[in-house]
């Protein structure tokens, strides 16, 4: 017998054969409380569970001694006696009526020539298409379309009912067979759960600028390429697979929360594990907690990798305690709680196994499967134009096998698979779930986060992506119904809105801990408040798209948003709200809870001035010399001075000059003093 003093739960669960979670739920049944896959188990339950394991094997042969008696059961075989086979004379019969069927099909067939005018059109057809079905010159189609007041080109789509009243006018009829929802908007699920197989996890490594995420990421990149004979070079397609004794893994090359969330914007949920790096002589900084809300809100695992534990002021009972305070989720195993930690060194290549064990292990409890044998879906997760290969794509799919010369639709492109490319620069003809490929043979460029699909032909690809790119025309940018405080009673009703998630920015921590607690408090039975993330400083464009992947409204506190955020504001159409009395943020939110918010005064902005001097002119006061950015300085306007983003006055302006002259109004591109009533700063 091996000795088996405190031993780990998937180590145990090795040495008998098993998944570590057949284990877990063995040791439930039994009374054994574990946490997880990494808690330890004392030698007396170690040898307790492997004789459980091991001794059912008897009774299980005792059971299928019982089953021998049944053989004596064959002596009811009197059943397949001669009566069958008068009950197959039966059978006999209806053989014969299925024949005499097509004799009622061959009479049928006289009907079919009466419809021979009645055609089928595509939802998506262009000029030259419509003439084809219609065997009508396209000249022709084309001055059809200009008499009802459609201008249109041989190549050009048209509207479904052009072509209609087009067919109509040359005495056809015609009918427009429509696509399925899911083909056009990519938003199929598998229903079914037959022929489900286990499937590799897609990882996102996370953290501070300077922690070591994409040193860690080469690192393992290293150790992999090292372990295989080729010992090739890896090409940069976006993610990469990593080979370990007990599976695959596969990375996204783009480190960082923007990438992450900017894909969630996009619909697509990439990621099933987040490894999140905080340096160990570090701790928790800003962008820690960034990413450690981001990953909440997606409702992503986290395993957090303490990195850099060879420094000397490493201290990693520290970031564990910090952790835990910035969220109760990221309290230790061996605290009690259900994060796995893991102290590495990038630079060393320290605990680099550990790390890939634990990443396994995690997604061997998340039970990841997806069937190969459907037709392969999935996302881009990289794209460029390549000059001399075109389009290029890096696609993960998620579900199904794409194969060399499948008809694919990548967002609002299609095309057929010309070739194949995986992370080590080699062609391959297919690739399965949970694999990262370049795809050359796009008609464009996809953006990062877009569906791909494969479609039954590549006139149906060609169709769907021109309805796409159709439906995108008529919708606008800013398709999801977002939420807004002004429509948030009656979305509650309508049961859209069950959960109210909120970014609170403000300019100090107090506020942000005020707002936070008022907010909370404010949830009733039919929504629930959740403030998803929580920062000192002004609106920056990944607080957006955090909003906008969330569907959340931002709170801005005393702060205001870069200039690059209130763009992406307007295109994703995110609620933006701004105070300066925390009394007023908390009525609005409590008003539109209840459905008593009144319409939002708008703020207009008529221009913005940069500060480049500072005068002091006797009798005036501070003057600042100015030059203006964008739109039109007016004298007596409300004026708002910002500081880092952080509103520092509010105020009138009292005094604008050119030069020595009073003036009323200074255009962009132009030097100009002013004077702000009641400041001096």
């Amino acid at each position: 017998m091996v000795s088996l003093a405190n031993i780990r739960v998937y180590e145990l669960a090795n040495q008998l054969g098993i998944t570590s979670k057949e284990l877990l739920e063995l040791l439930k049944k039994k009374g054994i409380i574990v946490k997880s896959h990494s808690s330890s188990v004392d030698e007396e339950t170690a040898a307790l569970i492997k004789e459980i394991v091991t001794s059912p094997k008897k009774p299980a042969v005792s059971e299928t001694k019982p089953k021998e008696p049944h053989p004596p059961v064959k002596k009811e075989e009197p059943k397949a006696e001669v009566k069958p086979l008068s009950e197959t004379k039966p059978v006999e019969k209806p053989i014969e009526k299925p024949v005499e069927k097509p004799k009622a099909v061959e009479v049928a067939k006289p009907v079919e020539p009466e419809e021979k005018g009645k055609i089928l059109l595509g939802e998506a057809i262009t000029v030259k298409e419509l003439s084809e079905k219609i065997d009508v010159p396209s000249t022709d189609v084309i001055k059809k379309l200009m008499e009802i007041g459609v201008m249109s080109t041989i190549n050009q789509v048209i509207d479904p009912e052009a072509a209609l009243s087009v067919a109509k006018k040359f005495g056809i009829e015609a009918e427009i067979i429509g696509l399925e929802k899911e083909e056009i908007t990519a938003e199929g699920e598998e229903a079914d759960t037959e022929g489900l197989v286990p499937r590799t996890p897609v990882v996102t490594i996370m953290g501070h600028v300077d922690h070591g995420k994409t040193s860690l990421l080469d690192a393992i990149r290293q150790t992999n390429v090292a372990a295989k004979e080729s010992g090739g070079i890896t090409q940069h397609i976006g993610a990469y697979e990593v080979e370990v004794k007990k599976g695959r893994i596969v990375f996204l090359d783009t480190p960082g929360h923007e990438a992450f969330t900017a894909m969630r914007a996009r619909g697509a949920q990439v990621t099933d594990i987040v490894v999140l790096v905080v340096a160990a002589d570090d701790g928790v900084m800003p962008q820690t907690v960034e990413a450690v809300n981001h990953a909440e809100a997606a409702g992503v695992p986290m395993i957090v990798a303490i990195n850099k534990i060879d420094k000397p002021g490493a201290n990693p009972d520290k970031i564990k305690q910090d952790l835990a305070k910035v969220n109760p989720h990221l309290l230790p195993e061996e605290w009690g709680g259900k994060t796995i930690y893991v102290s590495v060194s990038a630079k060393k290549k320290m605990g680099i196994e550990d790390l890939l064990e634990m990443i396994l292990l995690q997604a061997e409890i998340m039970e990841l499967k997806a069937n190969p044998l459907k037709a392969a879906k999935g996302v881009v997760v990289e794209s460029k134009l390549d000059k001399g290969r075109g389009p290029v794509a890096t696609v993960l799919i998620q579900k199904g096998t794409l194969r060399a010369g499948d008809p694919i639709i990548a967002g609002h492109h299609f095309g057929k698979v010309r070739a194949m490319i995986n992370d080590l620069g080699m062609k391959v003809k297919e690739a399965g779930p949970s694999t990262p490929v370049e795809v050359l043979g796009l008609s464009g460029v996809p953006q990062a986060g877009d569906s791909f699909m494969v479609a039954s032909d590549e006139r149906k690809a060609r169709q769907i992506a021109l309805l796409r790119t159709q439906k995108q025309r008529e919708e606008g940018l800013g398709t999801r119904t977002r939420v807004t405080l002004e429509d948030l009673y009656k979305q509650i009703n309508e049961g859209v809105v069950r959960e109210l998630n909120l970014v609170i920015k403000a300019d100090v921590h107090g506020s942000i801990q005020a707002l936070t607690d008022s907010f909370e408090k404010l949830g009733t039975k039919d929504v629930k408040i959740r403030v998803i993330h929580g920062a000192v400083g002004g609106i920056t464009e990944t607080d957006v798209m955090l909003a906008a992947a969330s569907n959340a409204v931002i709170i801005g506190f005393n702060v205001r948003p870069t200039d690059k955020a209130s763009e992406l504001v307007a295109k994703e159409q995110v609620e933006l709200k701004l105070y300066t009395v925390i009394y007023n943020a908390i009525a609005d939110v409590k008003a539109g809870l209840e459905g008593l918010l009144e319409p939002t005064v708008v703020e207009k902005v008529m221009g913005k001035a940069e500060v480049r001097q500072v005068f002091s002119i006797p009798k005036m006061g501070v003057i600042a010399g100015c030059f203006v950015l964008d739109g039109i300085i007016q004298r007596n306007t409300d004026a708002k001075l910002i500081r880092d983003s952080v509103i520092v006055y509010q105020g009138k302006i009292g005094s604008l000059r050119r030069f020595k002259d009073d003036v009323k109004e200074v255009q962009a591109g132009y030097e100009c003093g002013i004077g702000i009533e009641k400041f001096q700063d």
